[in-house]
């Protein structure tokens, strides 16, 4: 799909060959003026070559959200004394400081997922969390479900589980970003070209500068809710092809490693939240590339459509602000994120996410009910085949049954 514009390639999440380093035992990690630069070099972002096509995704399991548990009055958090909570927005954000998310017991876990899913993106004040150990924050996060591994991403040595995101003290890369583009804001939701994406997602700031940097969350429940109900009628049952190929490609064009092949999933173009019950768009520019049963132009078209739509809903949308002590988590199902590239200082700008995998994403409550693991490998079996099918065979094959 050429008319949906470049895709964007974050610089900060892969190795580069040009400036990088790798060691006699063939791992990949940054260079050793900016390894020097770091506050927290035990988190510097490796990329081991023996890790290279050694995983696998996931098989299909049916994800229990701890938010089912969670109390709808939240009392075993907002009962924590000194604990203050505030809005950021009417629909979207919420500020919270005095809770360690450290030191959560599980009801507090149940709450803090239904309190995420209710405001889809809360920002922790002064947190402890990155000076816990990584076997202790991987623990914590497989609580609420199994630790996604990404692809191409660097990791701190011997523990890929995590995600790192680390932006070079270089005013090289600062260029790199408008070289060829007016803009770096890329609306995405994690690896969305997962069969079971991420659904809660926890990131902790490690290192940053004194300001900028800031991290933008749009809501998809009001992006869709917008929508017309004719068109909403018109897409609700639409499907659309996600794939992790052009991030494996530029990754490996840097130099870097694939964890795995590349992956491609079919998932709706309308999502169901089982928590919640709401539906919500879920789509973006990173990773969603067609929709099938349209013709070429048809399913450009509607997305281009679809993605300007998105992209000019500001009034649904939030922006938090970093410091050193600052953990955010969101819902992956119902937002949109993107980075915000606007300093030009040399500051080194580093943190990691730990994501946790979520349920397939499904179109309504009955689908929900009615999905087993086993009917889902005979889906993943047939994905080349209904991506491959022509406009005409996809309506008579698929739709006209």
């Amino acid at each position: 799909m050429t008319t949906l514009g470049n895709i964007n390639y974050d610089e900060a999440i892969h190795f580069h060959n040009d400036s990088d380093s790798k060691s006699n035992t063939g791992i990949l990690t940054v260079s050793k003026d900016n390894l020097s630069k770091t506050e927290f070099p035990e988190w510097a972002p490796t990329w081991d070559i023996k890790h290279d096509h050694t995983f696998k995704d996931i098989e299909p399991f049916k994800h229990i959200d701890r938010g089912f548990s969670g109390d709808p009055e939240f009392k075993s958090l907002k009962n924590i004394d000194g604990a203050s909570f505030k809005k950021v927005s009417p629909k979207l954000g919420l500020a919270i400081d005095g809770i360690q998310l450290s030191k959560l017991n599980d009801q507090q876990k149940n709450d803090l997922a239904l309190l995420v899913a209710q405001y889809g993106v809360i920002a922790f004040r002064n947190q402890d969390f990155k000076h816990q150990s990584f076997d202790e924050i991987k623990d914590w996060g497989k609580y609420f479900g199994p630790l996604h591994v990404h692809p191409t991403s660097g990791a701190p040595l011997n523990h890929p589980e995590f995600h790192l995101v680390y932006r070079r003290g270089s005013e090289e890369e600062q260029k790199k970003h408008f070289k060829d583009k007016l803009h770096n804001i890329a609306w995405h939701s994690d690896v969305s070209y997962e069969n079971q994406p991420p659904a809660f997602t926890l990131f902790s700031m490690l290192q940053t500068g004194e300001s900028g940097g800031d991290t933008q969350f749009l809501d998809m429940f009001e992006v869709y809710d917008r929508l017309s109900p004719l068109m909403k009628d018109k897409i609700d049952d639409l499907q659309v092809l996600h794939t992790s190929k052009d991030q494996a490609y530029f990754a490996k064009l840097s130099g870097g490693i694939e964890r795995k092949d590349p992956s491609n999933s079919i998932h709706p173009l309308v999502r169901y939240h089982p928590v919640l019950k709401r539906k919500c768009l879920f789509i973006n520019k990173s990773f969603s590339r067609k929709i099938l049963g349209l013709k070429t132009e048809e399913s450009d078209d509607l997305l281009i459509f679809l993605l300007n739509h998105i992209e000019s809903c500001l009034d649904a949308h939030v922006r938090l602000n970093w410091d050193e002590n600052t953990v955010v988590v969101w819902d992956n199902r119902r937002v949109l994120h993107t980075a915000t590239t606007d300093w030009d200082s040399s500051d080194i700008r580093h943190a990691f996410r730990v994501t946790t995998i979520g349920e397939r994403p499904i179109r309504n409550q009955q689908e929900y009910e009615n999905w087993t693991p086993e009917q889902e490998k005979e889906k993943i079996r047939l994905t080349d085949y209904l991506t491959n099918l022509s406009a005409a065979d996809y309506y008579e094959k698929v739709i006209n049954i």
